[in-house]
């Protein structure tokens, strides 16, 4: 699979591949790396997740594009060196450097400012977070240090706290203590009044 199809299956998703059934992320990883069927079906299972955090963070559809091909090429080649314990920390771990080496690149500053909610299987900590409106964590989002925006994106994106760990190379309390404090920092900033109605957030 080279860039242009990894580009062309993005905008139209792969059919799901004819494959035993049943097959683990991780099972599918450990073979993939030789067999195409394995990888396309990876990709099928991880694109959609992946483009809505590449789209979340670089907020532009045509810089999340190549940054999601990219991802994907970068774990296909990832596959020849190495085994894969858990595929969706790995995948996302590719996707928050891919991020961060544009950040560098494009010096995006307003990068956070676009948040889709609406995703499967919220954790109480997302439903805490989506009580209020989208437009109102967009407003402040940015106020929240870069450690705490990270967490919260990568919650959104539906990883778990382990993942999470994997992804941002920190210990479980380490990333409890930053969601807690991000979590209770949104919820004054979301309740305090808006610029130039009051005190700023």
């Amino acid at each position: 699979m080279d860039r242009s199809d990894v580009v062309h299956n993005q905008r139209h998703p792969m059919p799901p591949v004819h494959l035993a059934g049943g097959e683990t992320d991780e099972s599918l990883a450990a073979v993939a790396a030789s067999d195409p069927a394995a990888f396309a079906e990876l990709y099928r299972r991880y694109v959609v997740r992946i483009h809505r955090y590449c789209s979340r963070r670089l907020r532009d559809q045509g810089l999340a594009e190549d940054a999601t091909s990219q991802v994907f090429l970068k774990a296909l080649e990832s596959l020849q060196r190495k085994r894969i314990d858990n595929v969706a920390s790995w995948l996302f771990s590719i996707a928050h450097n891919e991020v961060i080496d544009r950040y560098r690149r494009q010096r995006n500053d307003a990068a956070y400012e676009s948040l889709d909610l609406a995703s499967p299987g919220q954790t109480p900590e997302d439903l805490a977070i989506a009580r209020s409106e989208a437009s109102e964590l967009r407003r402040v989002l940015p106020h929240l240090t870069p450690d705490q925006q990270g967490v919260i994106e990568l919650r959104l994106a539906g990883l778990t706290t382990p993942e999470i760990q994997e992804v941002l190379g920190k210990g479980r309390s380490w990333v409890g203590t930053t969601q807690h404090r991000a979590l209770y920092r949104l919820r004054e900033l979301m309740h305090a009044p808006r610029a130039g109605k009051g005190e700023q957030p």
